[in-house]
C-alpha cells in the first residue's frame, strides 16, 4: 500500500465532477469575452525563474537536472511561461492578445488550508493594451465567473489598489527618497495583515522610512475606503501619485461600465507581493471573512515581456486558484453537488447484449450531455439494479428476452420504484429525454 505525497491530492469522480463544473464556469466566462485557450508545458528551464526572482526561488521549486543535464523545474506559475510565448511570436500575434488556460502548477511550500504543493489555476491575461478597459475586462471576467457559480455581491469583493500609488507615496513621504527601497516597502504592505503591527512598521523602517513616517504612511493608506478618499492621497504624493490615482479612477470607472464595479472597493492596503506587478492590482476576498485569506488576485505587469527580451508590451491578468475558490463556494453554499448523476441505465437480462447496446447508443444520441451506462460485467438483474442505484440513475430501461418477445422495454423510475412498459418502436422518441412519467 502506497501513500500519496503530501500536498498532492486525488480527486474521485464526485469531487472531480464538481471541480469540472466550476472550471467550466470560469473558462466559459473568459470565452464569452473573447479569451482564447492555450496549453503550456509542465517543465521550464530553471534559469527563467532564477532570472526573474533570484537564486532563492529554487528552494520553492521542484527543480532538477534532466537526462540532458539541463536545469529544469516543474512550472510554479504561468506568467513567465506566457511571457516567453509572447516574446517568441509577438510580431505574429494580433493585439490585444487574450489568453486563458487552466492547468496544475507545483511549488514546494508549507501545506495549509487552500494551499497545496500541486495546485490548479485558471490564468486569464491580456497583452498589448495599457488602456483601463483591459484591466476592467479582467475584473469583469472574474466577476462573471463568480456570479455564474451562484455567488453574489454579498459573498465576495474585489479590493483594488495601485502599486505606483504606494511606491510614489513612500518616496514622497520619506526624508531621503533615494534611500527608500520602494519594492521592499510594497512587500511590507503586502504582509500587513499577516504580521503584528510592530513587525510591519519594522519592515517599513527596513525599507527606508523613519518609524514615525512609516506610521503616517500607513494611516494615510488605511484611511482610503472610497474613490473620493483618493484626493488626500494624491495631494500628499505629488505628480507621480496623481497620475497613478487618475489611472486607478479610470479603471474603476471602466469596471462600472463593464459590469464589475459593484464588486470593487478601493483598498490601498492591498499590494500583491510579486515584484513584477507594476500598476493596478487587486485581490478577491470572502465578504464575510470566513475564508480568511485571499481567494485569488491579479494585476498589471507591464514590464515583464520586455524583461524577457521582447518589445515593450503592457499586460494585465488574473488567476483564480481553484482550491481557495472551492472554500468560497462551500462557505456560500454554491459548491456543486458531488453526487454522481446518470440519466439512464440500460439493464440487460439474458442474451440481449446487442439490443441493449443499440438502445444505449440511441439514448446517448439524444444529447451531448446525456449519461448512459450499461452492464459490462455480466451481472445478475439484482446486481445491475443495485449498481444503477449506486450511480444515481434516474431511469432504468430493462432489455430482457421476454420483454423483447413482447416487443417492449420496461421503464423504471428509480426515485419512486414505479415501472411500466413501452413499445420498442416508441422508445426512445425522436426528441426529448424520455422518463417513466412520459409513459405512466
Amino acid at each position: 500500500m502506497y501513500d500519496g505525497l503530501k500536498g498532492f491530492r486525488d480527486f474521485y469522480p464526485g469531487e472531480q465532477s464538481a471541480r469540472r463544473e466550476v472550471t467550466d464556469a470560469v473558462e466559459d466566462a473568459a470565452a464569452r469575452h473573447g479569451f482564447r485557450e492555450i496549453a503550456t508545458p509542465a517543465l521550464e528551464r530553471t534559469e527563467m525563474y532564477v532570472d526573474k526572482s533570484g537564486e532563492e526561488i529554487v528552494e520553492e521549486l521542484y527543480a532538477f537536472d534532466d537526462k540532458g543535464g539541463r536545469g529544469v523545474s516543474m512550472t510554479p506559475e504561468l506568467t513567465p511561461t506566457v511571457a516567453r510565448m509572447v516574446v517568441a511570436k509577438g510580431q505574429e500575434l494580433s493585439k490585444p492578445i487574450k489568453w486563458v488556460s487552466t492547468r496544475p502548477f507545483w511549488r514546494y511550500e508549507q501545506v495549509q488550508q487552500g494551499r497545496f504543493r500541486e495546485f490548479y489555476q485558471t490564468n486569464i491575461d491580456v497583452f498589448g493594451s495599457s488602456a483601463p478597459e483591459a484591466d476592467a475586462e479582467v475584473l469583469a471576467v472574474a466577476a462573471d465567473a463568480l456570479t455564474d457559480l451562484g455567488l453574489t455581491g454579498d459573498d465576495f469583493e474585489f479590493r483594488v489598489s495601485h502599486r505606483d500609488i504606494l511606491g510614489g507615496l513612500v518616496r514622497s513621504l520619506a526624508a531621503d527618497p533615494d534611500a527608500v527601497d520602494t519594492t521592499a516597502a510594497i512587500r511590507a504592505v503586502d504582509k500587513r495583515a499577516k504580521v503584528d503591527d510592530g513587525e510591519y512598521l519594522g519592515l517599513l523602517s527596513d525599507a527606508g522610512l523613519a518609524r514615525d513616517t512609516a506610521r503616517d504612511f500607513d494611516d494615510l493608506i488605511a484611511d482610503v475606503e472610497t474613490v473620493a478618499d483618493l484626493d488626500a492621497v494624491a495631494e500628499a504624493g505629488g505628480e507621480a501619485v496623481e497620475a497613478a490615482v487618475e489611472n486607478l479612477r479610470n479603471v474603476l470607472a471602466a469596471a462600472d461600465d463593464f459590469g464589475a464595479g459593484e464588486f470593487c472597493e478601493v483598498s490601498l492596503t492591498t499590494a500583491r507581493g510579486l515584484d513584477y506587478y507594476t500598476g493596478v492590482v487587486f485581490e478577491c476576498f470572502d465578504s464575510t471573512g470566513e475564508v480568511s485569506r485571499s481567494v485569488f488576485g491579479g494585476g498589471r505587469y507591464d514590464d515583464l515581456i520586455e524583461s524577457f527580451g521582447g518589445q515593450p508590451t503592457p499586460a494585465v491578468g488574473v488567476a483564480p486558484g481553484h482550491a481557495t475558490l472551492k472554500l468560497l463556494c462551500q462557505r456560500a453554499g454554491v459548491w456543486p453537488d458531488e453526487e454522481l448523476t446518470t440519466d439512464y441505465y440500460v439493464l440487460s437480462v439474458g442474451d440481449t447484449r446487442s439490443e441493449a447496446a443499440a438502445l444505449a447508443g440511441d439514448l446517448r444520441a439524444l444529447g451531448d450531455d446525456v449519461v448512459v451506462e450499461q452492464d459490462v460485467s455480466g451481472r445478475s438483474f439484482g446486481a445491475q439494479l443495485g449498481y444503477a442505484d449506486s450511480i444515481n440513475a434516474e431511469t432504468v430501461v430493462v432489455v430482457g428476452e421476454r420483454d423483447l418477445e413482447n416487443g417492449e422495454y420496461t421503464v423504471k423510475d428509480m426515485a419512486s420504484g414505479d415501472e411500466t412498459t413501452v413499445p420498442v418502436e416508441e422508445f426512445p422518441p425522436d426528441e426529448g429525454l424520455p422518463t417513466y412519467e412520459d409513459y405512466e
